[in-house]
């Protein structure tokens, strides 16, 4: 049986089981109701690029940095129910918006790779929410989506830290996990995937490694943006 088939009959068992609430605003029915789905395509119709005066515009080296909404609403609700209340079912709405952003603003890209957290993380909450969302973006994007990162250092959680002290915190924290990584992205486009950006620190520290594992361009993708 195909993965995606599978993911398909689990989430319909999980859901005969334990019908979803929204996150948003928990009405019954499913994990983001329509209405609060709306608040994740609130850029979708922007054009690429960055609003004025929003700090840490381009983190350089990144060739391109685009996000569905800001951190706010039902978007923070639906992210933290996804990273911090096991919600996995929430990873496809999110990477729905996420896939649909890329494909209006993303200026290119050939595959697709997830911003990791530590294996130690991982392993408590049984997932990697990047990952899900990758992996669910790939089939919409019908680009590949490759675990090529490692993140080395299980490194403080950023939202506790200020801008100077974020890249500081992630610097050398990610590295290619192999050589057989390092050919699939060598000479490639690749396109970071993750839930938030802030400064960008971590999305930089990323796309320093895959450069040094000689990847063409880095871009990166998010669900949202915090100022």
């Amino acid at each position: 049986m195909r993965t995606g088939v599978f993911s398909a009959a689990a989430s319909s068992l999980l859901d005969v089981a334990f019908p979803p609430c929204c996150a948003g605003c928990s009405a019954e029915g499913e994990a983001l109701c329509p209405r609060c789905r709306c608040a994740l395509n609130v850029r979708l119709h922007l054009p690429a690029g960055v609003p004025i005066g929003l700090p840490a515009a381009m983190p350089i080296p990144l060739a391109q940095l685009e996000w569905c909404a800001p951190f706010s609403g039902p978007v923070r609700l639906a992210l933290h129910s996804l990273k911090y209340a096991g919600e996995q079912r929430l990873a496809a709405p999110l990477a729905a918006a996420l896939a649909s952003r890329w494909r209006a603003a993303g200026a290119g890209g050939e595959v697709l790779v997830p911003v990791p957290v530590h294996a130690d993380r991982a392993r408590r909450r049984g997932y990697d929410q990047a990952v899900l969302l990758a992996s669910e973006a790939s089939r919409l994007l019908q680009l590949p989506s490759i675990r090529a990162l490692e993140r080395r250092r299980n490194t403080q959680p950023q939202f506790d830290l200020g801008r100077t002290a974020r890249r500081t915190n992630v610097a050398g924290a990610f590295a290619i996990g192999g050589a057989m990584q390092a050919g699939r992205v060598r000479g490639r486009w690749v396109v970071l995937v993750d839930d938030v950006v802030t400064t960008g620190a971590t999305l930089v520290a990323c796309a320093e490694a895959l450069y040094d594992a000689g990847a063409l361009a880095v871009s990166a993708v998010t669900v949202a943006r915090e100022r």
